[in-house]
């Protein structure tokens, strides 16, 4: 009785018998480790704790970063001015507060009260100073100027060399998205080849295939922001 019970369990972990009426005595015999051939164990193993890799998963968190990815490239181009004031010029600025770079969004409300001035309003009175210096070391092309309680700073009209010199950073924010988009493809790319035995070499092929699309898709993308953005800057 023993003997075919073992039996009966090892079946039913293999998955070759149907609805049996031995569940309470199958868990007590697979309980037991030495009841069980190890072959049958194993199985039973592999049954109840593997999990079936799933590529779409991987190509879908790789399609989330990468959207990431061009909605940071849209904030940052849009930090480049284009002669008028707008307090999102002054996103990319990092101050050294308290020895922590902090960006200046998170320390002052920063308003456009004209087309030509913004003005910085710091929460913490006593980091005015270190707001000062960190505009003055900043690209943003402007003089701040602190009366000890806000900072102002006129926005000068661009120069057409100004323009040139922003059109270049707006490439170069460009390429860092595209790097970006690239080390994304990468790791979905390693994920998907380690799956190969699991799912074969066709599947792993198109798998490879659906991310080289949402790569070139949103590499596009890129391309298509930065070339607005250049032509924005450059025209007077």
């Amino acid at each position: 009785m023993h003997t075919r019970l073992v039996l009966l369990c090892g079946l039913a972990a293999l998955g070759c018998v149907g609805s049996l009426r031995i569940a309470p005595a199958c868990a007590r015999v697979l309980s037991s480790p030495r009841a069980v051939p190890v072959a049958v164990r194993r199985h039973a193993a592999v049954r109840l704790s593997d999990e079936e890799p799933d590529p779409d998963a991987v190509v879908d968190e790789a399609e989330v970063k990468m959207k990431d990815t061009i909605s940071f490239v849209q904030e940052q181009l849009a930090t480049l001015r284009v002669g008028r004031a707008s307090p999102s010029l002054l996103d990319r600025v990092m101050v050294d507060y308290y020895e922590t770079p902090t960006p200046l969004n998170q320390l002052a409300s920063v308003t456009a009260p004209t087309a030509s001035q913004l003005v910085v309003d710091v929460y913490d009175k006593s980091a005015i100073g270190d707001v000062e210096k960190a505009l003055f070391e900043s690209d943003i092309g402007m003089t701040p100027s602190s009366d000890g309680k806000i900072i102002r700073l006129n926005v000068p009209a661009l120069t057409e060399d100004r323009r040139k010199e922003l059109a270049k950073t707006a490439k170069s924010l460009g390429e860092d998205g595209k790097v970006a988009l690239r080390n994304i493809r990468k790791g979905a790319l390693d994920k998907i080849k380690k799956m190969k035995k699991a799912i074969g070499e066709d599947l792993v092929k198109d798998y490879e295939d659906n991310v080289q699309k949402a790569v070139k898709k949103y590499e596009d993308e890129v391309g298509g922001l930065v070339a607005s953005r250049e032509k924005e800057i450059l025209t007077v």
